[in-house]
C-alpha cells in the first residue's frame, strides 16, 4: 500500500515516475510529504518545476525531514521555490493517526 489517493493515469511516464519515487522515500514521513505533495501538485508542474522537483528527490529523507520539521534550518542552496511550494502543500496536511 503506497497511501497515493491519485492514479498514474493521464501522467507522462517522467510525471508517473516521480509519483512514485515520491511514494517510496524509505521514511514513512517523507513518503507522506512528498507524496501527499505529488498527489496534489504533480500534474501542474511546469518542466522547470520538474526539475527543481527531481533535485528535491535526490536529498536524504532525514536532511529533508529535519528542514520540514523546523528542526534544523533549511541551507540556503535548498531553500528553492519548489522547497518552499512543498512546506506550503504541507501546511494543509493531516497526519492523524
Amino acid at each position: 500500500m503506497t497511501g497515493t489517493t491519485r492514479s498514474s493515469d493521464g501522467l507522462d511516464a517522467r510525471r508517473r515516475k516521480l509519483l512514485f519515487r515520491s511514494w517510496h522515500r524509505g521514511m514513512r514521513e517523507m513518503d507522506l510529504i512528498l507524496g501527499g505533495f505529488a498527489d496534489s501538485a504533480i500534474h501542474g508542474l511546469s518542466e522547470a518545476e520538474l526539475d527543481e522537483y527531481e533535485a528535491v528527490l535526490e536529498l536524504q529523507d532525514a536532511d529533508l525531514l529535519s528542514w520540514v520539521t523546523g528542526e534544523r534550518p533549511v541551507p540556503s542552496t535548498h531553500d528553492t521555490a519548489m522547497f518552499r511550494k512543498i512546506l506550503a502543500a504541507r501546511q494543509g496536511m493531516s497526519f492523524s493517526r
